[in-house]
């Protein structure tokens, strides 16, 4: 119908990523203000406020079971949430300070291996323990976005080179280059 059901106010600066839980009940938002929301999607309303980075949150994203929420922020950090509580579980993944090649993070959790990927080549981590997996490599530029499949058996990635490319998240080799456009690839699902 195009109705629009809520309208969501609470964060201070521009809203830069989101993300729906499993259960379609929560949205969460992350904003150039430092925080992620929770808000619920029957009320309209603010169910939490994720506090703790120093820096912009870019990515976001709940994982399989929607109990626990992940966010990578400009800071260098990524972050594990408890859902029910809105508490910080785990704080992890510092990159270096002269990483100049990253655009940003962008964190997928995996249905299979609660794992998550993000940018500059494609590290692979472990989002429960914070232990680096896997590095994907093949793009000859930065890495703007990372997804898992919904069977948590494959790993898109979008680069900045104009191509992307399939990995399988068991080997972590690259089964499909997909080559074709003229400029950078800025999204992938």
């Amino acid at each position: 119908t195009g109705k629009c059901y809520h309208t969501f106010r609470g964060h201070s600066a521009e809203i830069v990523c989101l993300s729906f839980n499993p259960q379609s009940t929560l949205l969460a938002t992350g904003s150039m203000d430092t925080t992620a929301k929770l808000w619920d999607l029957e009320k309209g309303e603010e169910v939490a406020t994720l506090s703790g980075h120093s820096a912009e949150i870019i990515a976001l994203s709940f994982n399989t079971t929607g109990d626990r929420i992940i966010t990578g922020s400009f800071d260098h950090t990524v972050a594990v949430w408890d859902v029910g509580t809105g508490r910080e579980q785990n704080i992890w993944a510092k990159m270096p300070k002269n990483n100049n090649v990253v655009a940003k993070y962008e964190l997928e959790m995996s249905p299979k291996k609660q794992c998550n990927a993000r940018c500059c080549c494609v590290q692979l981590w472990n989002a429960v323990t914070g232990t680096h997996i896997a590095t994907l490599a093949g793009h000859r530029k930065e890495v703007l976005d990372v997804c898992f499949d919904y069977a948590g058996q494959r790993i898109a990635t979008a680069s900045a080179d104009g191509s992307a490319r399939v990995y399988n998240a068991e080997t972590k080799q690259c089964i499909a280059k997909l080559e074709g456009h003229e400029d950078e690839i800025s999204k992938v699902s």
